[in-house]
């Protein structure tokens, strides 16, 4: 009887002891399920975020099968084929053909590549840049390094951003990789900016000063501390940044800086189109269309976002 109440004992305690181990586990598991419901509550709380993600999954897709999904592939490269030029929209042909006779819809679903291309380039270079130089001159306000960053900061400020990026593109050799130096050199300030105004009411905050006070280097502060309370509006302003940088891009296409033919663009097309209206209506008027889509989208979905990263439970209606 002893032995078994022994036996008994230990197996009690070696369960307690596992139910204390997976019970951190556990709760840690639901609380981010918890989150990640709100969330999502908050992200399609407005039914237009989850339209926009829709368009935004639609358009990656495309661009990542455009090869397989296009009626016509070959049609996104040098062809040639005036038997068929400037031909209406049709069963053949659903949005028409161009003056070189390719297929116009092939031609904007490949278009889309070099645009999310541009785009990921653009914000993973003038992101992370202009994050840094911000939480830097924010964190050290008041001294040197402060003043220089927001001088050099307000400079590229001062010039309205399409204009410096068609003065920096127009210097450069026209192709895509100047054009996304051209948008990348407008575009890093305006993170500058936001977040050296949170990086400078975060150094007067307690939990920065306590940091201080216990001996944390400057790194340790600005990357632990300051940056974890900037992030929700970084990347909110990078989710609406998207389309904007897509427009910059098409517009740099339409007077000839951007990506050059025979490559796709959807500004290269629309500028293309022009000289042939009204009679050849659909080859201006379906690139601009795809163009307003996109920005929608990227747009509809980065109004979600924000609510997704905003305060509060995301009960409310």
């Amino acid at each position: 009887m002893i032995k078994n109440r022994e036996a008994e004992i230990k197996k009690a305690l070696a369960y307690e002891a596992k139910r204390k181990e997976e019970r951190p586990v556990t709760s840690d598991f639901q609380k981010r399920l918890e989150n990640l419901k709100i969330a999502g509550h908050k992200f399609f709380r407005n039914k237009l975020s989850g339209v926009g993600l829709a368009v935004v999954v639609l358009i990656i897709l495309a661009a990542a099968f455009a090869p397989y999904i296009t009626p016509y592939p070959a049609h996104a490269g040098a062809y040639v084929d005036f038997a068929h030029s400037n031909n209406p929209p049709s069963a053949q042909f659903l949005l028409g053909t161009d003056n070189m006779g390719r297929d116009i819809l092939t031609r904007i679903i490949f278009s889309f590549r070099g645009a999310l291309y541009m785009t990921v380039v653009v914000l993973a270079i003038s992101v992370p840049v202009g994050v840094f130089l911000g939480i830097l001159g924010g964190y050290l306000k008041g001294t040197l390094v402060d003043t220089i960053i927001m001088r050099i900061t307000d400079v590229f400020l001062s010039v309205p951003a399409l204009l410096l990026a068609l003065a920096v593109a127009s210097v450069l050799k026209p192709n895509l990789t100047n054009a996304m130096i051209a948008v990348t050199l407008m575009w890093w300030p305006w993170y500058t900016r936001l977040v050296y105004g949170m990086a400078t009411s975060c150094r007067n905050e307690n939990f920065v000063i306590s940091a201080e006070l216990m001996g944390a280097s400057k790194a340790h502060i600005i990357f632990k501390e300051i940056l974890p309370n900037c992030l929700s509006a970084v990347f909110t302003k990078m989710a609406l940044d998207v389309g904007w940088v897509i427009l910059i891009g098409a517009t740099l296409s339409y007077v000839g800086l951007g990506e050059q033919p025979p490559t796709p663009s959807l500004g290269q097309m629309v500028s293309d189109g022009a000289r042939y209206m009204p009679d050849s209506w659909w080859m201006t008027i379906f690139p601009s269309i795809a163009i307003i889509i996109i920005i929608l989208g990227f747009n509809f979905m980065g109004d979600g976002i924000g609510d997704m990263l905003s305060k509060g439970d995301g009960k409310d209606a």
